[in-house]
């Protein structure tokens, strides 16, 4: 692990060293990012205990970077797991995509609010297979009752997200793939309703949200956009391996393996 981890932090490093260099020749009129504002607030002495140091900055990109890799990977893989054994639902996702963007361009970002069927797959996916079924630990700040419990102060709390995710009294049919469930449901994973949370809600909710829904919708869009996918000759879409194992993110514990082929384009 410290080696794993010494190399990570060093390509950071020269990320974040190439970055303070360019910075110098930049024009303070122009849009600040987030590594930016993060340099902002970079001090240097004991006289500014406030500020970020320079390796608090390096490590903290290290830690989106990670945190950020593993669960849009896995999710876009769980995503594509359940597109494949439903073919229904991958004839209508690539039927809206080829009437919406069409084969002549790729998907951008301002295309996805065109495509709600490709974003009800994507948040049914995230019902039933959020990246941190556990969210991030809580804590308790002071005695707590909550539903007759008493929670005392400093308890850590678990949120089961996975299990509120199937939960009948919540869901209709829960632990079946139906995209159909979020077309025309307000309900969103922005934190503002509290059966359906994959990304947290509150202050401590994922901070890459914005992110990590332009990445889910572009990457899964086009990758069923650019490739008609089949099943490995013996495999049927009854037999996918839909078995879990936790690592950084909920990841399918046998890989999902199918073969891209070019599409049979509309005329």
């Amino acid at each position: 692990m410290k080696k794993a981890t010494r190399a990570c932090k060093n390509i950071v490093d020269g990320f974040a060293e190439e970055r303070r260099s360019a910075d110098v020749l930049r024009n303070n009129n122009e849009e600040k990012d987030y590594w930016d504002l993060l340099m902002d607030f970079q001090g240097i002495g004991k006289d500014e205990p406030r500020k970020l140091s320079r390796g608090q900055i390096n490590w903290f990109i290290t830690e989106i970077l990670i945190s950020g890799t593993d669960t849009v990977t896995t999710s876009v893989e769980w995503a594509m797991t359940e597109v494949m054994r439903n073919p229904e639902v991958m004839r209508k996702a690539k039927d809206e995509i080829a009437q919406v963007v069409g084969y002549n361009r790729n998907i951008e970002e301002s295309d996805i609010e065109s495509l709600p069927y490709v974003d009800a797959v994507i948040k049914e996916a995230l019902r039933l297979h959020p990246p941190s079924p556990l969210l991030i630990p809580r804590t308790t700040v002071e005695d707590t009752e909550f539903m007759g419990y008493i929670i005392p102060k400093d308890t850590a709390v678990l949120v089961n997200v996975w299990g509120i995710g199937r939960d009948s009294s919540l869901w209709d049919d829960p632990f079946s793939f139906n995209p159909e469930r979020f077309l025309g449901n307000p309900t969103d994973y922005r934190g503002q309703h509290y059966e359906y949370l994959p990304f947290g809600a509150g202050r401590r909710m994922c901070p890459a949200l914005p992110m990590a829904h332009q990445i889910l919708h572009i990457v899964v869009g086009s990758l069923l956009q650019s490739f008609d996918w089949t099943l490995e000759n013996g495999v049927t879409p009854e037999s996918i391996d839909m078995d879990e194992k936790q690592d950084m993110a909920l990841k399918k514990s046998t890989p999902l393996r199918i073969i891209p082929r070019a599409p049979a384009l509309a005329v």
